[in-house]
């Protein structure tokens, strides 16, 4: 089975993937990059929340059907915040819509690909969620995001 295509898969054309649930943006000062977007772009907080299990708070900008996430650590032990250490502000992860967490994760698998989160996990604002490691998907931090 290839990734992308395949029997069953909602519309055929984007095959697991359905859309762009968002791109994730880490940075230092997160008040900050809400009131940059504010101020530049019009763009207002649709929903914020601290996520203990990944050492996060986070703000999503709604644009469109998608988010643009901004990312800050709680704590210095979280990946945000090793990231940012290690790259400084930028472009943390893209997350994907999926159907099925569990069948998107189970596809990478089958493919080869490597998974930071081995069964998916409940994420924020209730979605179901599983990570997918950048070395095997060409240097990106992936998310696969079930509403």
């Amino acid at each position: 089975m290839s990734i992308g295509h395949g029997a069953g898969h909602p519309s055929g054309g984007s095959g697991l993937l359905t859309e762009i649930d968002h791109v994730a943006i880490a940075v230092h000062d997160l008040d900050a990059a809400v009131a940059y977007y504010g101020s530049v772009f019009g763009a207002t907080v649709a929903h914020r929340e601290r996520i203990e299990s990944d050492g996060v708070e986070e703000a999503l900008l709604k644009v469109a059907d998608s988010y643009v996430q901004l990312l800050t650590p709680v704590r210095d032990s979280s990946p945000v915040a090793k990231y940012l250490a290690a790259r400084g502000e930028g472009i943390h992860h893209v997350g994907y819509r999926v159907a099925d967490c569990a069948e998107a994760l189970q596809a990478v698998k089958d493919a080869g690909g490597r998974t930071i989160d081995e069964r998916p996990r409940p994420g924020s604002r209730g979605t179901t969620v599983a990570f997918v490691h950048p070395k095997g998907a060409f240097g990106t931090l992936i998310e696969l995001v079930e509403e």
